[in-house]
Formats: C-alpha cells, structure tokens, sequence
C-alpha cells in the first residue's frame, strides 16, 4: 500500500502536469481578466515613458458593456434542472420532487451567485467554475445537504488536462490550490507542519518562515475505475451488491432471491487535502463524479491541445487602437499652439497688454494702428480630424469583432422600425450564444451530479422543504410512506416491494434512494419574469382591444403579485360568461329546466308520501275493526257450540261412549278462541258485553272423563 510521501510525490507530479498544460491558457485568460475588467490596456514601459514626458494616456474602455449584455442576458434566462424517469422503479411524481427538491438547493446554496460568477468568468476570461459541496443541514442536527458552491477564484482550479468532454464528465483528477490564514490553519489541523503546497513545498519543511501570514493548502480530487457485482433478482430488479446486502432483511421477508450475478464497471471518487509535507485528511466522495464543473467559454481545440477564449480576446486590438487614438486626439487638440494674428508692423503698439492674451482672455474690443487690423490664422485640425476617425474605425472593429452592435447594447443606431431593431438585437444574441449554451451544459453536469450524490445524502427517511416552479414552498416525506395507515416505514417497504410487479394499489412512497432518473436543461425566463411579461401583454392587449378586458381580468388579476390576487381572479372567473367557463348555453337552460322539474318531482313524490302515510294509518284503523269484529264473532260462535255440545252430552248420557267421542272430535275441530287476545280498534269502541261463563271449559287437548263430566288432561 501506498504511503503518504508516495502519494504526495505522485499529487506533485499529476499537479506539475496540470500546471503545464494549463500555463498558456491561464496566461491569455488572467491578460483578458486585467485587461477588459482592470484596464490594464496600455504597454506598462509606453505608460511610463508618456507619464514621464507629461503627455496625456486615456483608457477609454468599452469592453466592460459588450460583457455585461452577455452576461445579463444568461442572467435573465437561467437554465433549470428537470428530472426525467428512466427505469421502472423510477416515475414522474419522485421526479417532479427531485426538480424541487434540487430548486431548495439551489435556493440554499445562493446558486444563482454562483452562475452568474461563473458565467462572468467565461466570457470574461475564457473559463469559469462550479461546484457541488457536502454539509450539515443545521448546526443540531446530522441530517445532510447539498450545496452548489461559488468559485470566486478560477486561478485556483486546476482540471484534467486529458479530458475531452464538453462538461467535464470524464475528469480523472483535479485540484483546487487555495491559501487560508496560519491561525485558520492550525486551528484546524493542529500539529500539522506549516509547509506551502507547491512543487518544492515538501523540500522545505524545517526551513524558516518566509514571514508570509497565510499558508497553501490544495485539494486532490482523484477519480478511480473499479468493478462492483450487479444482481439480478427473482423480481426482475436488478441492484448492487452492496445495497442488496444492505435491504437483505426486506428482500428475505418478501421471497425475493438473487438469480444472476455480473461483474459491472463504476467509479469511486477520493478527495485528499494536502500541504506540500503532508496529507491532511482523506475523504471518501459518494458520488461518482469529481464536484468540480468547468463553465467553457469559446472552446477551440488545436493539434490536440484545447484552448478557452473569452469574448473580448479578439477585441483587445481594436480597444487599445482606441485608446491611442482617442488619446492622440486629444494631444493635438490640447497641446496645439495657439492661433496667432497677422498684422503690419506697429499695429499692436496700441493696447499691447489686450493683444498678448487676446488667446486666452476675452476682451469687449482690441484698439490697433495703421489702416490693415490684424488677421487670425486657421487652425491645423488635420491631425485631430484624422485621429477622431479612426478611433471611429476601431470602435466600428470592436461591434463588429464580438457580433454586438448598437441595437444590442441599447444604443441608437441607424434601423428605424422596431422588426429591423429586433433582427439586429437577434443578430447580436446569435452571435454570443454559445456561451450562453456553454453554461446550459455546465449546469446538466451539475444536475447530473447533484442526481447521484441525492440518494447517498438524502438516504434516511426526513422531511424536506422543496420549493415549486411558482417559488411556493411545501413539505414532502422523503423515503418513508406518506399515508401508511397503521404499517411502518418498514412494513411499507415490503408492501411496495410485494406490490411492485403486481399492480396493485399501494401507499405512495417518495423513494429518492431508487430508480434512475435523467438529467435535461431548460433555458428561459424565471417563472417571475414570465409572469410579469404576461401581466404586461395582457395589459396591452386590453387597451389596444377593449373587449377583451371582461375576458381576461381572471389571468391578468392571477399574475398579479399583491394580496388578494387571487380572490379577484375568482371574482373575475365567476362573471365570465358560459363559453369561456367551457359550458354550452343550450345545454345549460336544459340542465336548469330539468333542475327545476327535478325540484318539483320531489314535491309531489313527498306529497304523495304524505298521502299514502295518512292512508295506511286509515287502513290500519280499519283493518283493527275488522279484527275487532271477527273476534267477536268468534267467541258468539264458540259460545253457541259450547250450548250445542253440552246439550248433546246431556241428552247422550254418561255410558254413550259413542256420543262422547263425537263430542270430543267436534271440540277438537273448533277454534279455541276463547284464550285468544282480541285486538281493541282506535277511537270510540262499543260497550264491553259480559261474556257468559261456559262450564267445564276445556282447554286444546282436554277431554271430558265418561261418568263424571270433569276435565281430564292425559
């Protein structure tokens, strides 16, 4: 295994050969730097000798305009990272919460500074950088997030001097050299020896101190193939070794088994911070991309070798020829001798004092002698006249280099209708557009990085701020069931892995850990400014067409941004009239008339309820009468064929065993009624009646015993 000092040698000499082939473009690029934004226009030895011979050395800049009208325009139309699902264990709703969920970091972050710093040094210099950083979500918690860094110092990055992908994909190394104070040094790494990290950095330990208050420290990003095991399983999922290993217990509980197995390529990314005696620390990167992206600016690939062109290289020419020659101009005006009188001899004896400072001193008259008054002579302007043109000619050189003319930088030119202004404007933005798409394919690689690092960072199940394309905020569960019922995280987790080749309905679980998911890039105007261009368009439209105002007041009072808004879009959508609410004005009046007989069937179905309620209690009424009355009956009819009955015993006798038996079959055929409740019907009744008593009654089943009339039940 490697050692430290191995390892440091071996940074030394990737470092070496970065620096080497880099020297060249960071030369031009720090030139371009000093030149368009420090002014640093005029030859130091031509400033010095002009300053020291009095002569005048103007630096009229315009280059710092044709940056910004770039560099503004990548401003106002910011490109944004989409999410799109590619596997089965991806889908569009996790991907609608990765786009804003990468909107909170991008929030977070401040990540607009860091494109529009990175964008700046592109077309400032050539070359700009992002960067993608790890850190704690709050200062009490362990939860992680992701942050887009700002690199304020592109001087101190160092790429991959193999690479050849236009956004960086394939850097096998890189460094990032930054100087940080002694005492933020040893505060933390204490102990650690002081030395600078540069090429002779580790050399020098034990030497004095230069005296110099801040100290070196670089970043080695190293970017490594290694080969992982795939599995496929008994599901038709395929995942990683290592994460099957760690979901094993779930995968058990579900019945899902490993059928294949196949060595796959991957990479593992390492990050060491050293000085030039040692290695500080030495972190592992979850991802598989080094976090640093470079922002290009006009790419030009020669024999080989790639080289990074700002906007203004061309231009530097034509600027300083317009300095000189401004400056030139200004010299022959300024310092020209002044314009002398002509005059016979004598004639300025009168009043000499006025004529000596008749240059510089205005007088109400000027007395002279002889007949001849004195003559002014012409003014040489040939050289300034000469001079003033071609500082028009260079500044005709710059537009014209850089493909921004005046109807782009906002200045008058000669186009007269606003079509030609816009084809012009167009002209100018086509011209620098490539810078603009450069950034559009820094940010995919960032997006792409921020992808692959999200299910390492945002692994545990938490509840994370996301913020939509309207700038509203929400808070979604991450990796956990949202309605879950009474299961657990868990059991959740083998529901959706049981469920998820069934189709069968299960609770929705934002997994960010799962699925593959790809990146794309869209550029445009903020959602802000597109609202604010339509409040303006429509705004026009209804002053142009006053009609359309009670047609679109919804949307205009929606995009408007002050309270209440949106209650007066509502109000406006309610007095739209049916068309525009989608409903057909026929269809409707038919809707209300059946509404209307809708309402009256229910009045005379509960009417007819009503009825038929008092109807049935009549009927009950009655129907307890006749009950009455039939029971009544009854007992008259028993009481007669009780008398019949006992009238046929007597006259039969005690020894008829004949005639008793008739009797009992008929007793047996007969109703007992007798015990049966009657009934009382409602309202007013008849007067009760005294029912006579009938001897010897027998209850079902009794039967008279011969000889002695009495009832025997046997």
């Amino acid at each position: 295994m490697a050692t430290d000092q191995d390892l440091l040698e071996d940074a030394k000499e990737q470092f070496e050969e970065c620096v080497q082939a880099e020297s060249e473009n960071r030369t031009e690029a720090l030139d371009d730097l000093r030149f368009a934004r420090l002014a640093e226009q005029w030859p130091e030895a031509i400033k010095k000798q002009r300053e020291r011979e009095g002569r005048p050395c103007l630096t009229i800049n315009r280059l710092p305009s044709f940056i910004r009208q770039v560099v503004n325009d990548a401003r106002q139309n910011k490109p944004s990272i989409k999410t799109k699902p590619v596997d089965d264990l991806a889908d569009a709703e996790t991907a609608e919460v990765l786009n804003d969920l990468i909107r909170n970091i991008e929030h977070i972050s401040s990540a607009d500074a860091a494109y529009d710093t990175a964008v700046d040094f592109a077309v400032s210099c050539g070359l700009g950088y992002l960067r993608v950083d790890i850190d704690y979500a709050h200062d009490d918690t362990f939860d992680m997030d992701l942050l887009i860094g700002r690199v304020a110092n592109p001087f101190s990055i160092y790429g991959d001097p193999h690479s050849e992908a236009v956004d960086s994909s394939d850097w096998m190394r890189a460094f990032v050299v930054d100087r940080m104070t002694r005492n933020a040094f040893r505060k933390k790494w204490k102990g650690a020896d002081e030395v600078d990290w540069d090429a002779l950095g580790y050399t020098k330990l034990g030497e004095p101190w230069a005296g110099d208050s801040t100290i070196q420290v670089a970043e080695w990003w190293l970017r490594e193939e290694i080969t992982k095991t795939l599995l496929r399983l008994s599901d038709g999922s395929i995942v990683d070794e290592a994460r099957f290993l760690k979901l094993k217990d779930y995968y058990d509980a579900v019945g899902v088994t490993v059928t294949g197995d196949r060595p796959s390529k991957s990479w593992k990314v390492k990050q060491r911070i050293m000085t030039g005696a040692e290695i500080l620390e030495e972190n592992d990167w979850p991802g598989i991309y080094i976090p640093i992206i470079p922002v290009y600016g006009d790419e030009v690939n020669v024999d080989g070798k790639r080289v990074f062109r700002s906007l203004i290289r061309d231009a530097k020419d034509p600027q300083r020829m317009l300095n000189y020659w401004r400056t030139t101009g200004t010299e022959l005006v300024a310092l020209a001798p002044r314009v002398p009188f002509i005059g016979p001899k004598g004639a300025f004896n009168t009043d000499a004092q006025k004529w000596a400072t008749a240059n510089t001193t205005s007088h109400p008259f000027i007395e002279y002698d002889g007949s001849i008054p004195p003559q002014r002579q012409p003014l040489d302007t040939g050289g300034a006249a000469g001079a003033m043109q071609e500082a028009m000619a260079a500044t005709d050189d710059l537009k014209s280099i850089m493909g921004l003319y005046d109807a782009s930088l906002g200045a008058k030119s000669n186009e007269t209708s606003g079509r030609a202004i816009i084809a012009r404007q167009r002209e100018g933005d086509n011209s620098t557009f490539h810078f603009i798409d450069n950034m559009s394919r820094a940010i995919r690689h960032l997006g792409r990085i921020v992808v692959d690092l999200i299910p390492h960072v945002y692994s545990q199940p938490r509840i994370l701020r996301v913020i939509g394309e309207d700038g509203n905020s929400r808070n979604v569960a991450v990796n956990q069931p949202q309605t879950v019922g009474q299961q657990s995280p868990q059991q959740a987790a083998v529901q959706q892995a049981m469920n998820r080749h069934a189709n069968q309905a299960i609770a929705k679980v934002y997994d960010l850990t799962v699925g593959r998911y790809d990146v794309v890039v869209q550029s445009g105007p903020s959602f802000t400014t597109k609202r604010d261009e339509a409040v303006t368009q429509m705004t026009e439209l209804m002053r142009v067409y006053p009609p359309a105002a009670p047609l679109i007041g919804d949307m205009l009072a929606k995009n408007l941004d002050w309270p209440g808004a949106e209650e007066i879009s509502q109000r406006f959508r309610a007095m739209l009239p049916p068309q525009i609410q989608g409903q057909n004005p026929q269809v409707q009046a038919l809707q209300q008339q059946m509404q209307a007989m809708d309402q009256h069937a229910k009045q005379a179905v509960a009417t007819l309820q009503q009825q038929l309620q008092e109807a049935q209690q009549k009927l009950a009424v009655n129907d307890s009468k006749a009950t009455y009355e039939f029971q009544k009956l009854e007992i008259e009819r028993y009481k007669a064929e009780t008398d019949r009955i006992e009238a046929l015993v007597s006259a039969a006798g005690a020894g008829d065993q004949l005639a008793a038996q008739a009797v009992m079959q008929m007793r047996a055929e007969m109703p007992y009624v007798a015990q049966q409740p009657v009934a009382m019907p409602p309202g007013p009744m008849p007067p009760p009646q005294q029912a006579t008593p009938v001897p010897n009654q027998p209850p079902p089943g009794g039967f008279f015993t011969p000889g002695d009339g009495q009832i025997t039940n046997q």
